[in-house]
């Protein structure tokens, strides 16, 4: 089964670009090369240009208590994990706290680096790290591998309690609502919202086999699902066969 992911706000678009520059530098950090070094770089500075947002931790904090709130009213039925439940709250309040305690926007002490600092300036421009822009990077990529990969783990690490929450509210957005089975008929599925919630993300699971992939456009009050024939030297065309896929709506914790 492959997923899409469809977020429905602003913030959940943030957790996701998030996830994935965080998972390319899990990626580049367990390689050696000066290659992979660059390429933890350009995720690191990728980050901090989205940790920028000077709102960005409140609203970190505030859909950690919107979850924490939704998971407790849990305890009360038949059934639940409580001891499974404790934890994740525990995680919550734990990352919460970690992250009210951050002083300034998130990554501040980074932005204080003037090695990253000089790649930042650069990287909008096309080849701007090459070794003659930018010498003090070419003698950095130049040192051993162990000196590189410490100062990586070391700038990232400042990061961490951004992606320790990063990853559990991701986590609780996607296991937040069970997946149902539809139809789109002809390629083509719609379903209305119901306008007294809010809704987070749409997830859609379809056939690994199958050589479609959804486009997909909501607003609050519906959203469309158009299935395409997956093409790569030609412009996509929406399948005139039924598709059948999975559907997931999480919805807010508040």
């Amino acid at each position: 089964m492959v997923y899409y992911e469809q977020p429905l706000n602003e913030r959940v678009r943030t957790l996701l670009r998030l996830e994935l520059l965080f998972q390319q530098s899990d990626h580049f950090l367990a390689g050696g090369t000066c290659w992979d070094s660059r390429g933890a770089l350009s995720a690191l500075i990728d980050i901090l240009e989205i940790l920028n947002r000077a709102d960005l931790k409140t609203e970190y904090i505030k859909e950690m208590e919107r979850q924490s709130n939704a998971l407790a009213r849990l305890k009360k039925r038949p059934g639940v994990d409580e001891k499974q439940l404790d934890t994740i709250l525990q995680q919550l309040e734990r990352y919460s706290d970690q992250l009210l305690g951050i002083s300034g926007v998130l990554g501040q002490e980074l932005r204080q680096n003037e090695l990253i600092n000089a790649i930042k300036q650069r990287s909008t421009i096309a080849g701007g790290t090459c070794d003659f822009d930018l010498p003090m990077l070419h003698h950095w990529l130049e040192r051993s591998i162990e000196n590189r990969q410490y100062d990586l783990k070391t700038w990232h690490q400042l990061l961490r309690p951004v992606r320790y929450a990063n990853d559990l509210l991701i986590k609780l957005i996607r296991e937040g609502a069970s997946p149902q089975l539809e139809v789109a008929h002809s390629g083509f599925f719609q379903q209305a919202l119901d306008s007294s919630s809010s809704y987070q993300m749409i997830r859609i699971g379809v056939d690994s086999n199958d050589n479609t992939f959804p486009e997909v456009s909501g607003g609050r009050h519906r959203f469309t699902v158009r299935f395409m024939a997956a093409s790569i030297t030609s412009r996509p065309k929406q399948v005139d066969n039924d598709v059948n896929f999975q559907l997931t709506l999480s919805r807010s914790g508040s």
